[in-house]
């Protein structure tokens, strides 16, 4: 029983960490886009600072060219992060459906020996009487 309680445990542990991870990758999404959100709007305002909103033009302001880089490499990471995010979200679907088997069997365990438990003290109050 003592290893059923310690796979309980350790399977539990699994779904937690795993739900932690989601939570923090959706928590860093969020924080990723509205950033990219922000850069955006700066490259917006230089563009309207400037009047030219053509990058391959040669008047085009060199800090809209690198707020919009580090806009990009954002798009990328958040593109990065969904793909695990994605993963991450199965892996936590197989935690938890091992959690429930292991559940399922600790359950199954514990009515066995509670009726055997009681069969064992009729037995040894029968064995006393004669």
């Amino acid at each position: 029983m003592r290893s059923r309680d310690s796979l309980l445990r350790l399977n539990r542990f699994k779904v937690e960490d795993c739900r932690r991870q989601v939570s923090d990758m959706d928590m860093m999404i969020s924080d990723l886009m509205r950033k990219h959100d922000d850069l955006d709007n700066h490259v917006k305002f230089e563009e309207q600072r400037t009047g030219v909103s053509d990058p391959a033009n040669v008047n085009y302001s060199m800090a809209a060219k690198s707020v919009r880089g580090r806009r990009d490499n954002i798009l990328r990471t958040v593109a990065e992060l969904r793909d695990q995010h994605e993963a991450m979200i199965e892996r936590l679907k197989d935690a938890e459906a091992d959690l429930r088997k292991v559940e399922m069997l600790v359950e199954k365990e514990a009515p066995a020996k509670v009726a055997v438990a009681p069969a064992v003290a009729v037995a040894s109050i029968l064995a006393a009487a004669r």
